[in-house]
């Protein structure tokens, strides 16, 4: 799908992945809509069923909107543990749900008859989660599994499902944490040695929308990372 003229609502757009993302799209002639707090909670079905049914129109969704929670199993607060699927997981499924039904009203868009285009963000927790991740893995894991059979479902109106599984990324998430830890994590990275950029998600966003035959697939964007226990 070519992004020029088109309308692409990001979730979690203000900062981080999403930001960098909404300017990709900008860049390429797409209007990207922002979403994220306050003025938009993705676990609020009522808010983003408004929001989305507001727009005249809309061709991609990108779920950038997610946070981060790290407690012992034994020690793990239940309710943040339900925050964290509930943002991460739930949210994602919601923002999918509406934005596919206004995306089905659209005239086909390219001689395939697509109509829409929407990525998802996972995580390498999703695979290989570290102690501390259990909320966040499970809540990242689903978005992979819901990955292929959204996409079966989805494909008969013409709409793609494509999951990013980012590793650690230069983000406002992780610049909180101490230079020895972020050195200690960069040194695990194979290559590049060092911690993803928001520029190379947006990259790949941009890419999934342009290449048509990108479909119901997880990529990850990490580096060949793969984590160690903690």
């Amino acid at each position: 799908m070519r992004l020029e003229g088109k309308t692409v609502l990001v979730t979690g757009g203000k900062s981080g992945l999403g930001a960098a993302t909404a300017a990709a799209l900008e860049d390429a002639g797409a209007t990207a809509i922002v979403a994220d707090l306050p003025e938009c909670d993705v676990t609020d079905e009522a808010a983003v069923e408004e929001l989305i049914g507001g727009l005249d129109t809309l061709h991609g969704a990108v779920n950038c909107a997610g946070i981060g929670w790290a407690s012992k199993v034994v020690d793990y607060d239940l309710e943040a543990f339900r925050k964290v699927v509930d943002v991460n997981l739930v949210g994602t499924f919601v923002v999918t749900k509406h934005a596919a039904r206004k995306m089905a009203e659209n005239e086909p868009a390219t001689d395939d008859g697509e109509r829409g285009v929407i990525v998802n963000t996972a995580s390498n927790a999703a695979f290989d989660g570290q102690i501390g991740q259990a909320a966040y893995s499970a809540s990242k894991a689903g978005v992979v599994g819901m990955t292929l059979p959204i996409a079966r479902d989805l494909g008969r109106s013409g709409i793609r499902v494509m999951t990013i599984a980012p590793g650690p990324a230069d983000t406002p998430m992780l610049a909180q944490l101490r230079d020895d830890i972020r050195e200690s994590l960069e040194r695990q990275i194979p290559f590049p040695q060092r911690l993803g950029r928001p520029e190379e998600f947006a990259a790949l966003v941009r890419h999934i929308f342009e290449n048509g035959y990108l479909n119901g697939e997880v990529v990850r964007l990490d580096g060949s990372l793969r984590m160690g226990p903690r």
